[in-house]
């Protein structure tokens, strides 16, 4: 995607805008049918927790690989790709048998989705210069919050009338087109000259060993375990504790806080790029998501609405600036931008997969207060990693990636 015509890049990006989007259903929408999970295979909150966690699992393990395989193979190549695994995966746990087959199913769809996220993010850094890199990155997590909100919404709604299994299939089916469609939309630019695996090891050094990087990861791993938990699992906290409500009422929280997402996402990166630290807004609004998070069991189902809404901004804004604040690091450029977006990710999932199957195991032995107080307390712990990294100044950020 080097220097394309701006028709050219217009149609690029908006596919790998609706491939994000078709992407992040299929992280949420078995968020929306769980306790209709639960009752299928007749297992409990622990075994869901297990059932959610396994896409997480593969998602983390998987990402490193995906940043060395993007750098051997090009960006374009293992998104494409990436799409076609995830589906095929996703449109098979439809017909899992057992809680068991489905868990193993949900690990390879998530080792799909490691595939595409760093490769994807990394063609829509390269092709945006400073200035206009943050809110293109913004609008990238927008749609992750849409397709999550549609993912999330219409498994819920929909689960009780045509069963569990449908909302797995379709968001399966969907990535599948996507990835036939992006293969005829995406052009190839100069990135995506293959690296000599030679060269793989050392060039990536830099980017392993970086203290900065290390430090964002880190600081954003706590927000990323507590927002997952939010968004997934307050379906399930609400089912058990408030049985009268129906699965689309419940789902209604989370979906807000998904939709507000959409405008915190280029609002935090516009703002976040004219930021002279952008640490600060990431540190304030991931302070304001651990107290809101902590604070759900307390609130009746008005207050829990206003609450997600900030929620969402948060998340939003937050997002936007864990993943474009790597793009400012010198050793974060060229041919390795996959594998610095795939390593802060790799930190961020496997810490915040463990925040959410620890919430699991408190709600199970305790309650669902102190699990949520646990997210809470989780989701602001982190943070402190920040301060590690000491980011370049204002004027670096006059440069733009090379393809």
């Amino acid at each position: 995607m080097s220097a394309p015509d701006p028709r050219s890049r217009a149609v690029a990006a908006w596919t790998l805008l609706v491939a994000r989007a078709v992407y992040a259903f299929n992280w949420y929408d078995i968020g929306g049918v769980l306790p209709l999970i639960g009752t299928r295979f007749a297992i409990g909150t622990v075994d869901r927790g297990i059932v959610l966690a396994t896409f997480l699992v593969g998602a983390a393990v998987f990402q490193l690989p995906a940043g060395y395989v993007a750098m051997r193979w090009g960006n374009r190549r293992t998104s494409i790709a990436a799409l076609a695994v995830m589906g095929a995966f996703a449109l098979a746990s439809a017909a899992s048998p057992n809680w068991v087959v489905l868990a193993a199913l949900r690990f390879g769809a998530g080792g799909g989705a490691a595939f595409f996220f760093a490769p994807a993010l990394g063609l829509v850094a390269a092709s945006y210069p400073s200035g206009d890199r943050g809110l293109m990155i913004g609008s990238y997590n927008a749609a992750f919050a849409v397709g999550s909100g549609v993912g999330l919404f219409a498994s819920a709604y929909a689960g009780p009338t045509v069963g569990w299994a449908w909302p797995l299939g379709l968001g399966g089916g969907l990535l599948l087109a996507v990835a036939l469609a992006a293969e005829f939309t995406l052009p190839a630019g100069r990135n995506e000259a293959a690296t000599a695996t030679s060269r793989l090891w050392r060039e990536s050094l830099p980017v392993l060993r970086s203290r900065e990087l290390w430090g964002i990861a880190l600081g954003g791993a706590g927000i990323w375990g507590g927002l997952y938990v939010a968004a997934q699992y307050f379906v399930n906290f609400a089912h058990a504790v408030h049985p009268g409500w129906t699965l689309a009422l419940a789902a209604t929280a989370p979906t807000v806080l998904i939709a507000v997402e959409v405008a915190g996402g280029p609002i935090g990166g516009w703002f976040g790029e004219r930021s002279p630290d952008m640490r600060r807004p990431l540190i304030a609004w991931g302070i304001v998501a651990g107290a809101l998070i902590a604070a759900v069991p307390f609130l009746p189902l008005a207050e829990v609405l206003g609450a997600f809404v900030v929620l969402g901004f948060a998340d939003g804004v937050v997002f936007a600036l864990l993943y474009l604040l790597p793009t400012y690091l010198p050793e974060v450029s060229g041919s390795v931008v996959a594998l610095g977006l795939a390593l802060e990710n790799f930190v961020q999932i496997l810490v915040g997969s463990a925040i959410a199957l620890g919430f699991a195991f408190v709600a199970a032995s305790a309650n669902y207060t102190e699990a949520w107080l646990f997210a809470g307390v989780a989701t602001v712990a982190f943070l402190p990693a920040c301060l590690l990294s000491r980011l370049p100044d204002r004027s670096a950020r006059t440069r733009a990636i090379p393809n």
